[in-house]
C-alpha cells in the first residue's frame, strides 16, 4: 500500500462503521468516529474488533462533528437514522469522497443532493457484524465482501488494499445500479424472511413453507431489479442464498427482536415501489413486509407463523 494513508471519517459508528474504521485505523489511517452526544462519552481512543479474519485494537478519534477535511467520509448509519446523522457533517465540502454503505438504493439521491454528486461513490458490504458495546465490534460471518462503484477506484485504492490485506473481498463495479441491486436482491429475502419467521437462514431452508417464501422474495426482487436496468440473475441469487451460513441472522431480525425500528422501507420499499412502477407482482415481499410492519405496531393478528 502507498505510504501516505488517507484520513477517514465514519458517520454511523455501529457495526459496519466500526468494522471499517477498525481495519483502516489498524492499517495506519487516521480515523475519526462521528458520534451522537449520548454515545460520545462512552468511547475511549480505541476500537476493538473481534473477527474470524483476525482480532485487533486500533486508535481512533471520537468527535461530535466533522471539523477537518477528510479524504473519505463513510456513511454507515441505519437508513432510518440518515437524516439526523448528517447533522454531524455541517460543512459538506470537507469530504473529498463520500462512500455510503447503507442498505437499499434510495439513499443515493439524498446524499447527492447534499454533497457534490460526483463525490458520492456508492458502496456495499456483505457480512454479519454488530457493535457489542462502545468501541467493541464483533464480526460473526466468516466473510466480509465490499463492492464500490468504479468511479472510486483511484480514490479508494489505498482503502481497498487495506481491506483486502485484512482478508476482506473487494471489487469495483462499473454499473452502480447493478452494484446496489446485487446486494438488495440478497438482503431483502434474507432480512424479510428471518425477521418474519424468527428463524436463522438454515432454519428457513429446512422449512418447506418458509423456503418457498425465501426463494419467492429473491425472484420478485430480481424481476424488479432487471426491469429497472440492473444486471442480476434470479437463479444465481437463489443459489448464493442457499449457500449462506446456516446460523446467519439478519440485522433487521436483530433490530426487531431488540425493539428497534427496522429498515423496512429501505429494504422492502424499492421492491414494492418498483413492482408497482413496472407492473410486476411482488405478493410475497408485500406479505412479509406487512407482517413485520404489523409486528412493529403491536398487532397480534399478523404474528410470526405461516
Amino acid at each position: 500500500m502507498p505510504s501516505a494513508a488517507p484520513t477517514h471519517a465514519i458517520l454511523g459508528a455501529g457495526g459496519v462503521g466500526g468494522f471499517v474504521g477498525a481495519i483502516l485505523a489498524h492499517a495506519g489511517a487516521k480515523v475519526i468516529l462521528l458520534l451522537r452526544p449520548e454515545t460520545h462519552a462512552g468511547y475511549s481512543a480505541t476500537l476493538t474488533l473481534e473477527s474470524p479474519l483476525g482480532n485487533l485494537t486500533a486508535p481512533i478519534v471520537a468527535s461530535l462533528a466533522l471539523e477537518e477535511a477528510v479524504d473519505v467520509l463513510w456513511v454507515t448509519p441505519k437508513a432510518t437514522q440518515l437524516t439526523q446523522a448528517l447533522t454531524a457533517v455541517p460543512n459538506s465540502s470537507l469530504a473529498r469522497v463520500v462512500v455510503p454503505l447503507l442498505n437499499g438504493v434510495d439513499h443515493l439521491s439524498v446524499l447527492r443532493s447534499r454533497f457534490a454528486p460526483d463525490r458520492v461513490v456508492p458502496g456495499t458490504i456483505a457480512c454479519e457484524v454488530e457493535r457489542a458495546g462502545p468501541g467493541r465490534i464483533v464480526h460473526r460471518s466468516p466473510f466480509a465482501r465490499f463492492a464500490f462503484a468504479s468511479a472510486g477506484q483511484s480514490s479508494l485504492a489505498w482503502t481497498a488494499d487495506a481491506l483486502t490485506a485484512f482478508g476482506c473481498a473487494c471489487r469495483f463495479d462499473p454499473d452502480e445500479r447493478t452494484l446496489l441491486w446485487r446486494k438488495l436482491v440478497m438482503l431483502a429475502p434474507m432480512a424479510l424472511n428471518t425477521t418474519a419467521a424468527g428463524m436463522t437462514v438454515g432454519e428457513l431452508w429446512a422449512s418447506a413453507e418458509w423456503a418457498g417464501r425465501f426463494e419467492a422474495v429473491a425472484r420478485e426482487a430480481c424481476a424488479v431489479a432487471r426491469a429497472g436496468g440492473a444486471d442480476v440473475d434470479a437463479d444465481e441469487t437463489v443459489g448464493l442464498l442457499r449457500g449462506m451460513p446456516a446460523g446467519l441472522r439478519s440485522s433487521m431480525q436483530k433490530d426487531v427482536a431488540a425493539g428497534r425500528a427496522p429498515e423496512l422501507d429501505a429494504i422492502a420499499g424499492p421492491i414494492l415501489r418498483g413492482g408497482e412502477a413496472h407492473r410486476i407482482p411482488v405478493p410475497v415481499t408485500a406479505e412479509l413486509a406487512g407482517r413485520i410492519a404489523a409486528r412493529q405496531e403491536g398487532s397480534p393478528a399478523r404474528g410470526n407463523t405461516p
